[in-house]
């Protein structure tokens, strides 16, 4: 089974959490969550997302959240 790792940081995750299937550490989400949106890391992470996770809801794929249809 291969390895779940964190796609902001890359490191083997223990906790956090799974967007759409992708995996974000339990720190890269506090540090995602407490960031000021005018920092280089707020942009560093929203890349990581779009890259990971965005370009899969983008091609059409759906997406359900509880009640909501992405």
């Amino acid at each position: 089974m291969k390895k779940q790792v964190c796609i902001v940081c890359r490191k083997p995750l223990n906790s956090g959490i799974i967007i759409n299937g992708k995996r974000i550490c339990k720190c890269c989400e506090e540090r995602l969550v407490n960031s000021d949106i005018n920092t280089d890391f707020y942009e560093y992470y929203k890349d990581c997302i779009k890259k990971n996770i965005v370009q899969f809801m983008l091609r059409g794929e759906e997406v359900t959240c509880q009640n909501y249809h992405l």
